[in-house]
């Protein structure tokens, strides 16, 4: 019995094993725990086997490759193709050991220990900030049904609400200050604790090198350097500044057939934390530009008089997210172009 490839439906506490010859007939069909799994996978030639990119997948890929199997993890949405009949959990596991085999597939690469955590400080930092939106708009709302509005920003409420409640004037009644006086300790537990993320962000951001270089690039702050290292490591994955911009979902979605190319909307696919925070990063890129000197300074500026704000900030964000993957993917610095150097 020659196993071509494995694949492994990942679940909690149960697991799906197909194994597939050179000619896609099956050769083992089983069902195990966990460590079921691990001990039999420990007893196989060494193999390629494949999993979808799911919750787990970087753990029980970590220990197969300890074993001295090929792991491969592959995005969801391109095992589905080869999912032959109705959905269950051995045909998918059938479906990944044909899609594995595949030379043009695209893989997921096996994040570190290091990515994880730095993964999951940034996933913290994120449903914090949410909270946080959250919670403003909630006193925004209770106040507006009293007759009582402020203006945008959160500055601006936090500066006037001590005021509001201290106003024994206007149509609050006690029970409600009492609900947003709490409101208001939770808002300040939130803030406290965004700031701690943030400061443990940057810690890592000074002591990492890939980090550094990426900061010398313009609008790439702590936290967008760090997002991208955590998501995609030293970027070996893609094969040119272009299919990273792709995969965050900067580039336009086509339609084309024949002749005829139709460009819409830019796609969003990918990982949507990292492609907010390069669009966040080219927005305050934009505000310097018209005092940048540079070549990058000098083509914004060019794009500014053509065309909308907003197609501004994503062609700069999809600028930023090409230049940043050849500066991790290189090993090299970012290199400042003055408008005078360019022949």
């Amino acid at each position: 019995m020659h196993i071509a490839s494995v694949g492994i439906d990942l679940g909690k506490m149960t697991f799906h094993l197909v194994a597939l010859d050179r000619n896609a007939k099956t050769l083992i069909r089983k069902k195990f725990t966990r460590k079921q799994l691990l001990a039999f996978t420990a007893n196989l030639e060494r193999c390629l086997i494949g999993m979808e990119a799911c919750a787990g997948a970087h753990f029980m890929g970590k220990a197969l490759r300890d074993q001295g199997h090929d792991v491969r993890i592959i995005p969801a949405q391109f095992v589905k193709p080869y999912r032959k009949t109705n959905k269950n959990d051995f045909i998918d596991a059938e479906a990944i050991a044909e899609a594995v085999t595949r030379e043009n597939m695209r893989f997921v690469p096996i994040k570190t220990d290091d990515q994880l955590d730095l993964q999951a400080l940034h996933r913290i930092r994120e449903r914090l900030v949410k909270q946080r939106t959250g919670l403003i708009n909630q006193i925004r709302g209770f106040l507006l049904e009293r007759g009582i509005t402020f203006a945008k920003g959160a500055a601006k409420l936090r500066k006037e609400l001590p005021a509001i409640l201290e106003d024994a004037e206007n149509n609050l009644t006690p029970r409600l200050r009492t609900m947003v006086e709490g409101l208001c300790t939770e808002w300040r537990q939130l803030d406290y604790d965004i700031q701690v993320a943030d400061e443990d962000i940057e810690r890592i951001a000074v002591g990492d090198e890939n980090c550094k270089r990426l900061r010398e690039i313009p609008g790439v702050g702590a936290i967008v350097s760090t997002a991208m290292v955590a998501a995609i490591g030293n970027g070996a994955a893609f094969q040119r500044g272009r299919d990273f911009s792709a995969w965050l979902g900067l580039v336009p979605k086509q339609h084309s057939t024949g002749d005829k190319t139709v460009l819409g909307r830019i796609s969003k696919l990918g990982n949507s934390y990292l492609r907010r925070m390069f669009i966040h990063g080219a927005r305050a890129w934009l505000l310097r530009a018209k005092c940048d000197p540079g070549t990058f300074g000098n083509w914004v500026r060019q794009l500014q008089a053509r065309t909308a704000r907003n197609k501004v900030v994503v062609a700069i964000a999809n600028k930023l997210a090409r230049v940043a993957w050849a500066v991790l993917f290189t090993g090299t610095s970012y290199r400042y172009e003055a408008l005078n150097a360019q022949s």
